[in-house]
């Protein structure tokens, strides 16, 4: 208890001292708002070393495409891989709910890094434009855009059928996909307090290329993904 307790306090402490140093970032060039958003990984990593005693693995960066555009397909356990994941890749581009872009700074900060919003509640206007800002987004980037299939953070255990979302936008980027399977909901789960002494493990699997048909895309992400996350289990 004390361990988490103290893990609570110094996390959140150090990403909201980051959060202010690095507001005059939000007047200055892009990349210097993405560092800070890499500080932010780094520091829930090395919070959750000293606290917790977290062992941090990461499996497979050989396949990491650095040659061509891609994105990425994470599975979804923990807030851990929002902040991590930006350490291991150029800074992706996420893909959130509009409402978080309310969220005073916080939300300053998600517009300038270039996150593309959505309205999950309902058809709008807006949404009806989304696959075509997610299209110009990626293509005026050098960034990966990132998505979580499972559509919000899932137990461990669980393995709800991925979002057709997906494979729309495979079909619409036509770009090969970086899946990445991440067993996070065994330390900081998306409820209850967090476990101290265990391993997080992040495995990047061998991409998917393009040109394969959507709902066969489909299905062959979540076999490679839930497949990993049963060997990490």
């Amino acid at each position: 208890m004390i361990r988490n307790l103290l893990f609570s306090i110094f996390f959140f402490l150090g990403i909201i001292i980051i959060s202010i140093v690095f507001l005059p970032a939000l007047l200055l060039p892009r990349k210097i708002t993405l560092f800070g958003g890499k500080l932010m990984g780094h520091w829930a990593g090395f919070c959750l070393r000293v606290f917790l005693t977290v062992k941090i693995v990461i499996k497979g960066k050989e396949n990491i495409m650095g040659d061509q555009k891609f994105f990425i397909a994470a599975s979804h356990q923990s807030m851990f891989e929002t902040f991590y994941l930006q350490t291991i890749f150029n800074s992706p581009i996420f893909i959130l709910k509009k409402e978080l872009l309310k969220i005073p700074i916080f939300g300053w900060y998600l517009k300038k890094i270039g996150s593309i919003s959505i309205n999950r509640d309902k058809v709008s206007k807006d949404n009806l434009g989304f696959f075509e800002d997610v299209f110009r987004t990626v293509n005026n980037s050098d960034r990966p855009l990132i998505i979580f299939p499972q559509g919000t953070r899932v137990l461990p255990d669980e393995r709800p059928s991925f979002k057709k979302g997906a494979m729309r936008i495979y079909q619409e980027l036509n770009i090969s996909c970086q899946p990445v399977a991440i067993n996070s909901g065994y330390v900081w789960p998306k409820k209850g307090p967090k476990k101290d002494k265990r391993t997080i493990t992040i495995s990047i699997l061998t991409p998917i290329s393009t040109g394969l048909e959507k709902e066969n895309f489909l299905k062959i992400l979540e076999e490679k993904i839930y497949s990993e996350l049963n060997l990490l289990n």
